[in-house]
């Protein structure tokens, strides 16, 4: 072989290495690029992400005092009232009904029901909404009946002192315990935020 063919042949061979690492340098680093994205999150897909959870949230109505049907009664102290053409789930503000699962549930929800189901009712709220979305405030009926207050009176709702200083709705609860009705006709009656609480808790365990 002559000196030119094997300066010819060493090039080659050199110009293929040349090329190897090349194409492994950048392999390395699109691989590099790659992982770091899915580690810190590519920006633009989180820009993405933050918009999309814009879009899902919803945008709730501004209510302080409005008047609608009642169209649902969830449960004691939940309900939904249709106001201008569309559905407001309802949280009675300062009270607190057993819930379904307990003792006197389903009669606070039959109890409501019969109050206000189907009927036209003002809502009271001052513009209040609870983690959940639902509005939280006082039903009063056409008849002047103020709901909240009724199922205190019934037995069928506890004053929900840590959310409330209303006094009136304080005296209720004392008289409906005096008289034993509804619920306070049991002896020991569990509160339904201590209900809530022991149920999370056997969850966890």
């Amino acid at each position: 072989m002559t000196r030119k063919q094997r300066r010819t042949t060493t090039g080659s061979k050199g110009k293929k290495k040349y090329s190897i690492w090349g194409l492994l340098i950048v392999l390395l680093i699109s691989v590099l690029t790659v992982v770091q994205n899915f580690e810190e999150g590519n920006p633009r897909d989180n820009r993405i992400e933050r918009s999309s959870k814009k879009k899902s949230k919803k945008n709730y109505r501004a209510l302080k005092t409005f008047t609608g049907k009642v169209i649902s009664v969830k449960d004691g102290d939940t309900f939904e009232v249709l106001y201008d053409g569309e559905p407001e789930r309802v949280r009675l503000a300062e009270i607190d009904c057993p819930e379904k699962s307990q003792p006197y549930g389903n009669t606070a929800k039959r109890y409501a029901s019969d109050l206000c189901y189907g009927e036209i009712v003002t809502v009271k709220s001052g513009g209040k909404r609870d983690r959940y979305g639902r509005v939280v405030g006082t039903v009063i009926t056409q008849d002047g009946v103020n709901v909240n207050e009724q199922l205190i009176k019934a037995g069928l709702a506890w004053h929900y002192k840590d959310y409330s200083n209303n006094k009136m709705l304080g005296v209720l609860e004392e008289q409906a315990r005096e008289e034993q009705v509804g619920l306070w006709a049991d002896k020991k009656p569990t509160a339904p935020w201590q209900y809530r609480k022991n149920k999370r808790k056997k969850r966890k365990n």
